[in-house]
């Protein structure tokens, strides 16, 4: 197998495998947030405000793996 093969298949599954993670991160992440929200209702708009920022985080990782991928499909 040459280097164009394993491109085509490894890049597809590690975007999945990505976008898996940042799905199941984010899910977390609002899932502990409602959490906190709950336990102290006070408090919901500096939840709100971190959770907003980790969520950008999360997502700006996924942005980065579809970026990668599109350079590295240049490559074919």
């Amino acid at each position: 197998m040459d280097y164009k093969a394993v491109l085509a298949l490894s890049l597809p599954l590690g975007l999945g495998i990505a976008a898996l993670g940042s799905a199941m991160a984010l899910g977390k992440a609002v899932a502990h947030a409602m959490d906190a929200t709950s336990r102290q209702p006070e408090a919901a708009n500096k939840i709100l405000i971190n959770l907003t920022i980790g969520c950008a985080f999360i997502e700006a990782i996924t942005i980065y793996a579809l970026v990668f991928v599109f350079v590295m499909a240049g490559k074919l």
